[in-house]
Protein backbone atom coordinates (compact mmCIF):
# COMPACT_ATOMS: atom_id res chain seq x y z
CA UNK A 1 0.00 0.00 0.00
CA UNK A 2 1.28 3.21 -1.14
CA UNK A 3 0.64 6.22 1.12
CA UNK A 4 1.29 9.78 -0.08
CA UNK A 5 0.56 14.05 1.16
CA UNK A 6 -1.84 15.47 -1.00
CA UNK A 7 -0.80 19.12 -2.05
CA UNK A 8 -2.21 21.79 -0.45
CA UNK A 9 -1.18 25.47 -1.51
CA UNK A 10 0.71 27.13 1.51
CA UNK A 11 1.20 24.44 3.78
CA UNK A 12 2.90 21.31 2.37
CA UNK A 13 5.65 22.98 0.96
CA UNK A 14 9.27 21.73 0.97
CA UNK A 15 9.68 22.74 4.37
CA UNK A 16 6.79 20.71 5.70
CA UNK A 17 7.78 17.58 3.42
CA UNK A 18 11.35 17.35 5.27
CA UNK A 19 9.94 18.34 9.02
CA UNK A 20 7.15 15.38 8.32
CA UNK A 21 9.55 12.97 7.12
CA UNK A 22 12.05 13.39 9.50
CA UNK A 23 9.68 13.15 13.19
CA UNK A 24 6.76 10.33 11.77
CA UNK A 25 8.97 9.23 8.79
CA UNK A 26 9.02 9.58 5.78
CA UNK A 27 5.44 8.85 2.98
CA UNK A 28 6.11 7.15 0.08
CA UNK A 29 5.50 10.37 -2.02
CA UNK A 30 4.82 13.42 -1.59
CA UNK A 31 3.39 15.78 -4.32
CA UNK A 32 4.38 19.28 -4.55
CA UNK A 33 1.77 22.05 -4.59
CA UNK A 34 1.07 22.90 -7.28
CA UNK A 35 3.42 25.22 -9.57
CA UNK A 36 1.62 28.07 -11.61
CA UNK A 37 1.65 30.09 -13.45
CA UNK A 38 4.90 28.12 -15.41
CA UNK A 39 7.58 29.85 -17.46
CA UNK A 40 7.32 30.96 -20.46
CA UNK A 41 8.52 28.70 -22.95
CA UNK A 42 12.45 28.66 -22.73
CA UNK A 43 12.40 30.77 -19.16
CA UNK A 44 13.68 29.43 -16.10
CA UNK A 45 11.18 28.07 -12.93
CA UNK A 46 10.65 31.35 -10.63
CA UNK A 47 12.84 32.03 -7.58
CA UNK A 48 10.18 30.43 -5.21
CA UNK A 49 9.27 27.73 -7.21
CA UNK A 50 13.02 27.05 -7.69
CA UNK A 51 13.61 26.71 -3.94
CA UNK A 52 10.14 24.76 -3.75
CA UNK A 53 11.69 22.14 -6.43
CA UNK A 54 15.30 22.27 -5.29
CA UNK A 55 16.74 18.80 -4.87
CA UNK A 56 18.80 19.50 -2.24
CA UNK A 57 15.32 20.63 -0.60
CA UNK A 58 13.52 17.49 -0.76
CA UNK A 59 16.80 15.25 -0.35
CA UNK A 60 15.54 11.58 0.64
CA UNK A 61 12.17 11.95 -0.29
CA UNK A 62 9.91 10.66 -3.13
CA UNK A 63 8.13 14.20 -4.50
CA UNK A 64 6.10 14.43 -7.17
CA UNK A 65 5.74 17.44 -8.79
CA UNK A 66 2.81 19.00 -9.74
CA UNK A 67 2.15 21.45 -12.54
CA UNK A 68 -1.15 23.44 -13.02
CA UNK A 69 -1.90 24.52 -16.78
CA UNK A 70 -3.36 24.27 -19.90
CA UNK A 71 -1.13 25.20 -22.74
CA UNK A 72 0.84 21.93 -23.79
CA UNK A 73 3.84 23.59 -24.76
CA UNK A 74 4.57 25.51 -21.27
CA UNK A 75 3.52 22.11 -19.63
CA UNK A 76 6.54 20.28 -21.69
CA UNK A 77 8.90 22.89 -21.33
CA UNK A 78 8.40 22.63 -17.68
CA UNK A 79 8.41 18.33 -17.04
CA UNK A 80 11.64 18.83 -19.49
CA UNK A 81 13.01 21.28 -16.53
CA UNK A 82 12.10 18.82 -13.79
CA UNK A 83 13.35 15.88 -15.69
CA UNK A 84 16.74 17.59 -15.74
CA UNK A 85 16.24 18.23 -11.82
CA UNK A 86 15.80 14.84 -11.34
CA UNK A 87 12.40 14.17 -11.15
CA UNK A 88 11.08 11.01 -12.10
CA UNK A 89 7.27 11.76 -12.71
CA UNK A 90 4.96 14.86 -13.26
CA UNK A 91 1.55 15.70 -12.04
CA UNK A 92 -1.24 17.57 -13.86
CA UNK A 93 -3.91 19.38 -11.64
CA UNK A 94 -7.55 18.71 -13.06
CA UNK A 95 -8.98 18.99 -9.52
CA UNK A 96 -8.14 22.40 -8.16
CA UNK A 97 -12.14 23.69 -7.38
CA UNK A 98 -10.89 27.49 -7.02
CA UNK A 99 -13.29 30.05 -9.04
CA UNK A 100 -10.52 32.15 -10.13
CA UNK A 101 -8.60 28.85 -11.55
CA UNK A 102 -12.01 27.44 -12.87
CA UNK A 103 -12.70 30.80 -15.08
CA UNK A 104 -9.27 30.76 -16.74
CA UNK A 105 -10.16 27.15 -17.35
CA UNK A 106 -7.42 25.33 -15.46
CA UNK A 107 -7.33 23.20 -12.54
CA UNK A 108 -10.99 21.37 -12.56
CA UNK A 109 -11.70 24.19 -14.83
CA UNK A 110 -10.45 22.44 -18.06
CA UNK A 111 -12.87 19.21 -17.16
CA UNK A 112 -16.10 21.27 -19.09
CA UNK A 113 -13.95 21.78 -22.00
CA UNK A 114 -13.59 17.75 -23.17
CA UNK A 115 -12.56 17.97 -26.47
CA UNK A 116 -9.99 20.52 -25.42
CA UNK A 117 -9.00 18.29 -22.52
CA UNK A 118 -8.63 15.34 -24.46
CA UNK A 119 -6.29 16.75 -27.13
CA UNK A 120 -4.05 18.67 -24.54
CA UNK A 121 -3.63 14.73 -22.64
CA UNK A 122 -2.95 13.42 -26.13
CA UNK A 123 -0.46 15.92 -26.69
CA UNK A 124 1.51 16.30 -23.26
CA UNK A 125 1.45 12.50 -22.57
CA UNK A 126 2.93 12.04 -26.05
CA UNK A 127 6.06 14.51 -26.11
CA UNK A 128 6.68 14.74 -22.42
CA UNK A 129 10.41 13.14 -20.95
CA UNK A 130 8.34 12.40 -17.94
CA UNK A 131 5.05 10.04 -16.65
CA UNK A 132 2.40 12.60 -16.59
CA UNK A 133 -0.09 11.34 -13.27
CA UNK A 134 -3.04 12.85 -13.29
CA UNK A 135 -5.18 14.63 -10.38
CA UNK A 136 -8.92 14.95 -11.27
CA UNK A 137 -11.99 15.49 -10.18
CA UNK A 138 -15.03 13.58 -11.43
CA UNK A 139 -16.62 16.85 -13.43
CA UNK A 140 -17.84 19.90 -12.99
CA UNK A 141 -22.03 20.21 -11.54
CA UNK A 142 -22.99 16.61 -11.61
CA UNK A 143 -22.03 12.64 -10.83
CA UNK A 144 -23.24 11.58 -14.37
CA UNK A 145 -20.00 13.54 -16.18
CA UNK A 146 -17.60 11.02 -14.90
CA UNK A 147 -18.63 8.18 -17.38
CA UNK A 148 -17.02 10.19 -20.38
CA UNK A 149 -14.44 11.58 -18.06
CA UNK A 150 -13.33 8.12 -17.39
CA UNK A 151 -13.47 7.00 -21.06
CA UNK A 152 -11.05 9.64 -21.94
CA UNK A 153 -8.94 9.03 -19.67
CA UNK A 154 -8.45 5.49 -20.50
CA UNK A 155 -7.92 6.48 -24.10
CA UNK A 156 -4.77 8.80 -23.09
CA UNK A 157 -1.71 7.12 -21.87
CA UNK A 158 -1.16 8.64 -18.46
CA UNK A 159 0.92 6.97 -15.99
CA UNK A 160 -1.87 7.05 -12.92
CA UNK A 161 -4.90 9.05 -11.96
CA UNK A 162 -5.75 10.18 -8.66
CA UNK A 163 -9.30 10.44 -7.88
CA UNK A 164 -10.86 12.79 -5.98
CA UNK A 165 -14.53 12.20 -6.03
CA UNK A 166 -16.22 15.41 -5.56
CA UNK A 167 -17.41 17.34 -8.44
CA UNK A 168 -15.82 21.05 -8.68
CA UNK A 169 -19.39 22.50 -7.40
CA UNK A 170 -18.59 20.80 -4.31
CA UNK A 171 -15.39 22.45 -3.62
CA UNK A 172 -14.75 20.03 -0.26
CA UNK A 173 -17.89 19.92 0.98
CA UNK A 174 -20.58 16.84 1.02
CA UNK A 175 -19.36 12.84 1.32
CA UNK A 176 -17.01 11.94 -1.56
CA UNK A 177 -18.98 9.33 -4.14
CA UNK A 178 -16.66 6.74 -3.59
CA UNK A 179 -18.19 4.24 -5.75
CA UNK A 180 -16.80 6.41 -8.90
CA UNK A 181 -13.60 5.89 -7.52
CA UNK A 182 -14.44 1.99 -7.30
CA UNK A 183 -15.73 2.10 -10.79
CA UNK A 184 -12.26 3.89 -11.81
CA UNK A 185 -10.46 0.35 -10.43
CA UNK A 186 -12.74 -1.91 -12.74
CA UNK A 187 -12.21 -0.06 -15.90
CA UNK A 188 -8.72 1.85 -15.53
CA UNK A 189 -6.12 0.04 -18.01
CA UNK A 190 -3.53 2.33 -15.02
CA UNK A 191 -2.99 2.46 -11.55
CA UNK A 192 -5.51 4.30 -9.72
CA UNK A 193 -4.96 6.21 -6.73
CA UNK A 194 -7.87 7.63 -3.97
CA UNK A 195 -7.84 11.09 -2.57
CA UNK A 196 -10.74 12.55 -0.01
CA UNK A 197 -11.51 12.61 3.51
CA UNK A 198 -9.43 10.17 4.81
CA UNK A 199 -9.04 11.83 8.26
CA UNK A 200 -8.84 8.48 10.47
CA UNK A 201 -7.61 5.18 10.83
CA UNK A 202 -11.26 4.03 10.61
CA UNK A 203 -12.08 5.98 7.35
CA UNK A 204 -9.04 3.94 5.77
CA UNK A 205 -10.13 0.77 6.67
CA UNK A 206 -13.62 1.38 5.60
CA UNK A 207 -12.26 2.16 1.87
CA UNK A 208 -10.26 -0.66 1.88
CA UNK A 209 -12.55 -3.08 3.13
CA UNK A 210 -15.22 -1.59 0.32
CA UNK A 211 -12.54 -1.35 -2.26
CA UNK A 212 -10.07 -4.49 -1.73
CA UNK A 213 -8.27 -2.96 -5.25
CA UNK A 214 -6.56 0.06 -3.03
CA UNK A 215 -3.28 0.22 -3.88
CA UNK A 216 -2.61 4.17 -3.08
CA UNK A 217 -4.18 6.51 -0.94
CA UNK A 218 -3.19 10.07 -0.82
CA UNK A 219 -3.65 12.22 2.51
CA UNK A 220 -4.55 15.78 2.62
CA UNK A 221 -6.32 17.32 5.83
CA UNK A 222 -6.55 14.00 7.49
CA UNK A 223 -2.42 14.14 7.58
CA UNK A 224 -2.37 17.99 8.77
CA UNK A 225 -4.39 17.27 11.43
CA UNK A 226 -2.99 14.03 12.45
CA UNK A 227 0.88 13.89 11.24
CA UNK A 228 1.43 10.12 12.67
CA UNK A 229 -2.16 9.30 10.71
CA UNK A 230 0.04 7.00 7.76
CA UNK A 231 2.17 5.62 10.75
CA UNK A 232 -1.28 4.61 12.19
CA UNK A 233 -2.42 2.89 9.32
CA UNK A 234 1.18 1.31 9.07
CA UNK A 235 0.24 -0.40 12.22
CA UNK A 236 2.77 1.99 14.49
CA UNK A 237 1.34 4.10 17.09
CA UNK A 238 -0.93 7.09 17.78
CA UNK A 239 -0.17 10.67 17.76
CA UNK A 240 1.97 12.24 21.30
CA UNK A 241 1.70 15.33 22.67
CA UNK A 242 5.49 15.48 22.84
CA UNK A 243 6.06 14.36 19.24
CA UNK A 244 3.30 17.15 17.88
CA UNK A 245 5.42 19.67 19.98
CA UNK A 246 8.35 18.51 18.46
CA UNK A 247 7.13 18.46 14.90
CA UNK A 248 5.77 22.42 15.32
CA UNK A 249 9.27 23.33 16.84
CA UNK A 250 11.05 22.00 14.03
CA UNK A 251 8.60 23.61 11.48
CA UNK A 252 8.41 26.91 13.17
CA UNK A 253 12.26 26.84 12.75
CA UNK A 254 12.48 25.75 9.42
CA UNK A 255 9.83 28.98 8.72
CA UNK A 256 11.60 31.35 10.89
CA UNK A 257 14.77 30.66 8.82
CA UNK A 258 13.01 30.77 5.93
CA UNK A 259 10.87 34.03 6.06
CA UNK A 260 11.21 36.11 9.46
CA UNK A 261 8.11 37.21 11.42
CA UNK A 262 5.78 35.96 8.28
CA UNK A 263 6.19 32.38 9.82
CA UNK A 264 3.82 33.50 12.38
CA UNK A 265 0.83 33.59 9.38
CA UNK A 266 2.31 30.73 8.04
CA UNK A 267 2.45 28.23 11.03
CA UNK A 268 -0.98 29.85 11.38
CA UNK A 269 -2.48 28.68 8.66
CA UNK A 270 -1.31 24.76 9.60
CA UNK A 271 -2.63 25.91 13.33
CA UNK A 272 -6.40 25.83 12.06
CA UNK A 273 -5.88 22.03 10.66
CA UNK A 274 -3.84 20.66 13.68
CA UNK A 275 -5.88 22.25 16.11
CA UNK A 276 -8.26 19.30 15.24
CA UNK A 277 -5.41 17.36 17.16
CA UNK A 278 -6.54 18.45 20.34
CA UNK A 279 -9.57 17.19 22.72
CA UNK A 280 -11.06 21.04 22.56
CA UNK A 281 -10.41 22.24 19.34
CA UNK A 282 -12.01 25.84 19.86
CA UNK A 283 -9.81 26.53 22.76
CA UNK A 284 -7.03 26.11 20.60
CA UNK A 285 -8.60 28.47 18.29
CA UNK A 286 -9.37 30.92 20.66
CA UNK A 287 -5.43 31.04 22.13
CA UNK A 288 -4.10 30.96 18.43
CA UNK A 289 -6.40 33.45 16.59
CA UNK A 290 -5.36 36.83 17.39
CA UNK A 291 -1.43 36.12 17.58
CA UNK A 292 -0.02 38.65 15.18
CA UNK A 293 3.74 39.17 16.36
CA UNK A 294 6.44 36.58 16.98
CA UNK A 295 6.04 36.59 21.06
CA UNK A 296 2.50 36.61 21.06
CA UNK A 297 2.58 33.30 18.70
CA UNK A 298 5.53 31.43 20.96
CA UNK A 299 3.69 32.38 23.88
CA UNK A 300 0.00 31.03 22.71
CA UNK A 301 2.07 27.66 21.17
CA UNK A 302 3.39 27.39 24.33
CA UNK A 303 0.21 27.73 26.44
CA UNK A 304 -0.94 25.11 24.18
CA UNK A 305 0.94 22.46 24.30
CA UNK A 306 1.28 22.69 28.59
CA UNK A 307 -2.72 23.52 28.73
CA UNK A 308 -4.06 21.39 26.34
CA UNK A 309 -4.87 17.71 25.72
CA UNK A 310 -5.03 15.77 22.89
CA UNK A 311 -7.73 14.34 21.58
CA UNK A 312 -8.27 10.08 21.73
CA UNK A 313 -8.30 9.90 18.30
CA UNK A 314 -7.34 12.92 16.15
CA UNK A 315 -9.74 14.10 13.71
CA UNK A 316 -10.17 16.97 10.80
CA UNK A 317 -13.46 17.75 11.29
Amino acid sequence: MLLSLAPMEGITGYAFRRVHAEVFGALDRYYTPFISPLPKVGAPFSKRNSRELDPANNQGLNVVPQLLTNDADRFIWAAGLLADMGYREVNLNLGCPSGTVVAKEKGSGLLRNLPRLEAFLADVCGRSPLPVSVKTRIGIANDDEYDELLALFCRCGIAELIVHPRVQKDFYDGAPRQELYGKTLERAPFPVAYNGDTFTLDDFNTLVAAYPQTRHVIIGRGLLANPALAREIRGGGGLTCEELKRFHDKLYESYANDMGGNAVFRMKEWWSYAEHAFADPSSVHRIMRKTRQTDEYEAAARKIFSTEKLAGSPRFS
